[in-house]
């Protein structure tokens, strides 16, 4: 049975630290189709999220950078996953994969049809994946198109962690009758989505700082940093490197 986990304290007050591995954070390599994306033996957490959720603003804030991820001009343009490595001391620890915005309504139908090809085949099949971060607007919980993303993420079983962006928008109240409307959502329709690993919630907001150090101890967890004691394979680099996010 799945569970839903209880994460929705809004932070306390003061600046919350993120975690030197996810500050560790570099950009590897993009991938526009799934035999473009590098072998790897490294653990892999990906990102994904409605455009306009705030994605790109959580995961720079998360790794402590401004400008590691980026935004499309055009919301819901890009079609690539981008990855990036995490690791201390010059060893790689793991991958982060930032999943392409969907949602956006001036997309052409093709173009969507493209993208839910390339994303349900990288979350079905993607061996290395080892957790599933949901990015989704405190103010509007979890949409349809929210619910699809997972259904295609459930045949691997992965841990999902909702993060819940924007919480700043919300007064405290807000915070937790939304974040509790999510966890309840998730109670009454997971399992008819086919998800049975376990699920996370929690707020969170980049304005404020709220939520970092309780995301990145997840992360944390999911990517478990190789000991420097233990040498690591070499990372693939199949497809050939790019100088940045497209």
């Amino acid at each position: 049975m799945t569970n839903i986990g209880n994460s929705s304290t809004p932070g306390a007050k003061g600046r919350a630290d993120t975690s030197p591995l996810l500050q560790s954070a570099r950009f590897f390599t993009t991938a526009a189709q799934f035999d473009q994306l590098p072998a790897s033996s490294w653990p892999e957490v990906a990102f994904v999220g409605r455009s306009n959720a705030g994605k790109s603003t959580a995961i720079n804030v998360l790794c402590g950078q401004r400008r590691l991820a980026f935004s499309s001009k055009t919301p819901g343009r890009t079609q690539h996953i981008n990855l990036f490595t995490v690791g201390l001391g010059g060893v790689t620890a793991g991958l982060l994969a930032d999943l392409p915005g969907y949602g956006y309504a001036s997309v052409p139908l093709a173009t969507k049809q493209r993208w839910e090809r390339f994303i349900a085949q990288y979350l079905a099949q993607r061996q290395q994946l080892v957790g599933l971060v949901l990015i989704a607007d405190s103010r509007h919980g979890l949409t349809p198109l929210d619910w699809t993303l997972l259904s295609y993420a459930s045949p691997a079983a992965l841990p999902v962690h909702v993060l819940l962006t924007k919480a700043d928008k919300l007064t405290r109240s807000q915070q937790h009758l939304q974040a509790q409307s999510v966890r309840d959502d998730l109670q009454r329709n997971a399992a008819r989505a086919g998800l049975m690993a376990p699920i996370s919630v929690q707020l969170f907001s980049a304005t404020k700082r709220q939520g970092l150090l309780e995301a990145s101890q997840l992360l944390e967890a999911w990517l478990r940093p190789v000991s420097e004691a233990e040498p690591a394979p070499p990372l693939s680099t199949a497809p050939p490197q790019s100088s940045g996010p497209p």
